[in-house]
């Protein structure tokens, strides 16, 4: 099978997965969040997830995994790339979030299917996307974002200042509360708390990481 050929299976797969996302609000009361995020070095993935108390952002608990890089980057089919490493770190938690925001889409995506849908999906858990750069679609004045007649999800400027993010719903969240929780999980930072610290210590693990 080439290349091309192979890119095209797992484009394939994403509609076909896209169409077992729920989204709908399919959680109950939320005491815990984790973010997600994965950092590189040479072939080396660090994924932390960091949990915090939704009521009081304050750090209850962390994790870190180190896999091998397998996947390229290719825009689109990032979670070939970084689902792994952040399953791996997910099955590390001795105590599950009642919710994970993780650094990428959820259904801001070509497809309708991007890494935090397809964690949502595979680990039948409720997650959004929180994205740094804007992958497709369409930004309106109120800051919704559409593909097509399809609102996928909002633009979000944290304060004055600060480049915005793009959130949307990953799995068993609705559109409408995919931002108002990340709202409410933001403090001082551009992105919202659980993401932000996850980045931070994605990037210290793989600092300190003898390469695999």
């Amino acid at each position: 099978m080439g290349y091309d050929t192979g890119i095209s299976s797992l484009r394939k797969l994403q509609e076909a997965l896209a169409r077992k996302v729920i989204l709908n609000d399919r959680f109950g009361k939320i005491s815990i969040i984790g973010g997600a995020d994965v950092a590189y070095r040479g072939s080396t993935a660090a994924c932390a997830i960091v949990l915090f108390d939704y009521g009081t952002m304050e750090e209850t608990g962390h994790v870190c995994a180190y896999d091998k890089v397998l996947f390229p980057y290719i825009p689109g089919l990032l979670s070939f790339r970084e689902g792994p490493p952040i399953k791996k770190a997910y099955a590390k938690l001795s105590v599950k979030p009642d919710m994970l925001l993780i650094n990428g889409n959820g259904i801001l995506h070509p497809r309708f299917f991007g890494i935090a849908s397809h964690i949502g999906v595979e680990l039948g858990i409720p997650t959004i996307g929180v994205a740094q750069h804007l992958l497709c679609g369409d930004v309106k004045r109120d800051g919704k974002i559409y593909i097509g007649k399809r609102h996928v999800g909002y633009e979000y400027v944290s304060k004055p200042g600060c480049a915005p993010i793009y959130l949307s719903p990953g799995h068993k969240v609705s559109v409408r509360s995919s931002l108002e929780i990340v709202k409410k999980c933001m403090r001082a930072h551009k992105l919202p708390e659980p993401v932000h610290a996850a980045d931070r210590l994605s990037k210290k693990c793989i600092k300190a990481h003898v390469h695999i």
